[in-house]
């Protein structure tokens, strides 16, 4: 796969509470040249470096342990910060203010993960 240029030096927060799929994520995201931020397995690590941490956009799981993302999907849209979900259920997770937003449908490929970081590049520019 070509790496897209555009892509290199992308700074992606990850939010995953399982450390494969965690790590799996930041295989691809190193592969594609981007900047990995975190990962955070726990929702109020992933709001702590959220506020403190250069992103410029996030890859958020819907569920972390149980607990809804939507808190910091919150912060993140608040911040004007572009952020996909990862999960295995589709959009069907997701509250009405998030219907729209890009969706990694879990298990996703590299090219898949691309495709969405290059959205996510074009809302925020």
């Amino acid at each position: 796969m070509t790496i897209p240029a555009s892509l290199a030096g992308l700074r992606v927060l990850v939010v995953e509470d399982e450390m494969m799929v965690s790590m799996l994520i930041e295989d691809m995201l190193s592969d594609l040249g981007c900047v990995v931020v975190g990962p955070a397995s726990r929702l109020d690590e992933a709001i702590e470096l959220a506020g403190r941490a250069e992103i410029d956009c996030a890859v958020l799981d819907v569920n972390l342990g149980g607990q809804p993302i939507f808190p910091l999907a919150d912060l993140l849209r608040a911040k004007g910060a572009p952020f996909a979900f990862a999960t295995g259920y589709g959009d069907a997770g997701l509250r009405e203010v998030d219907r729209g937003s890009p969706v990694l449908q879990k298990p996703f490929r590299e090219g898949d993960l691309a495709r969405v970081l290059a959205e996510l590049r074009d809302r925020s520019a």
